[in-house]
């Protein structure tokens, strides 16, 4: 039976007994004068059958909610994301966009923060969500064009449809060519910018 036929049944057994206990003729030919205590109990029983009926409801509803993706891990559940680097690169190709690799681990402080900031911030969730085929990765792959200088968290590569890993595409730290802190979303948004022209500029 269906959550919303469960309901109405439930609803209409609900409305029948407090017509039954509450509408009585009282001491009409044949029937019987209900006490009092015995009124108090089935309105006692009338109450659990809403209450019932409350929880039996609450619980569909919720049922109904969408769960977060797992893949997303805080990055952002309302992006599609790809779970290994193979499936990414065949998306990429076949989609004609450019593949965005996060790297990434659950205990750095500073992963931390970023991923706050990136999930928070609109503009990079829109173009994530419609331009990009996104991939974010708590391991290292073994394309080691992905680690150009060292193989440290939080990292941010780009790779375009023709399946090259964009090592020129870099944020503002000279030791870690490829990380970001929050404070660096107007570079990382420019930088997913840059990535769309340069697909543009070689189509």
């Amino acid at each position: 039976m269906r959550t919303g036929e469960k309901s109405t049944k439930i609803l209409r057994h609900i409305t029948l007994w407090n017509s039954a206990v509450h509408n009585h003729p009282v001491g009409h030919r044949g029937l019987r004068r209900v006490p009092l205590e015995e009124r108090m109990s089935q309105s006692a029983l009338s109450l659990l059958l809403l209450v019932t009926f409350s929880t039996s409801l609450t619980v569909a509803v919720r049922k109904d909610k969408r769960a977060p993706q797992t893949l997303s891990r805080g990055w952002g559940d309302d992006i599609t994301w790809v779970q290994t680097y193979e499936e990414g690169l065949f998306q990429a190709k076949k989609s004609n966009k450019p593949l965005m690799v996060i790297h990434h681990l659950e205990d750095c402080q500073y992963c931390q923060a970023l991923k706050k900031a990136f999930a928070n911030s609109d503009e990079i969730q829109e173009m994530a969500q419609t331009s990009f085929v996104m991939l974010n990765l708590m391991h290292e792959t073994t394309d080691k064009n992905l680690s150009p200088d060292g193989q440290y968290v939080p990292r941010i590569m780009f790779v375009d449809p023709s399946l090259t890993v964009r090592a020129d595409i870099t944020g503002r730290y000279s030791n870690r060519l490829y990380t970001y802190e929050p404070q660096d979303l107007p570079v990382l948004i420019e930088n997913m910018k840059k990535a769309l022209r340069l697909i543009q500029k070689e189509l």
